[in-house]
């Protein structure tokens, strides 16, 4: 028979990892934030250019996890119907229609999560 047991907590692990994470890699989450915010603009279908316009970023700390939360958003809201979604994933004309959705947010946004795990891998193995 196996027994499996454990003691302690991750407490101290969180601590280095939080400790870890410098102004100066902060800034740099910054940095990719602004290329992303970038693409998204770029790859936005253009009307009026409203919704390309209207994409916004934040990081923010979170508490509970103890990590970075990052989050892209768009402001443009028309009848209270998020444009930015309607045109990716296709929408009804008032004619019984139907305007077909573009995937465009995540091929923009993918080099922002695929630099963030580089950074992230290259911190991992720096401290081994």
């Amino acid at each position: 028979m196996i027994k499996i047991s454990k003691k302690g907590d991750f407490r101290k692990s969180y601590l280095f990892l939080n400790r870890s994470l410098t102004w100066s890699q902060r800034l740099h989450l910054d940095i990719i934030c602004q290329n992303g915010l970038h693409d998204l603009q770029e790859a936005t279908p253009k009307d009026s250019g409203k919704t390309a316009d209207s994409w916004s970023y934040s990081i923010d700390y979170n508490y509970l996890f103890r990590g970075l939360k990052i989050s892209f958003s768009n402001s443009n809201i028309n009848d209270g119907a998020p444009i930015a979604i309607l045109l990716r994933y296709g929408h009804a004309t008032k004619n019984g229609g139907w305007v077909q959705g573009y995937d465009y947010i995540s091929p923009a946004i993918k080099p922002v999560f695929d630099r963030i795990l580089q950074l992230a891998w290259e911190e991992v193995t720096k401290l081994v």
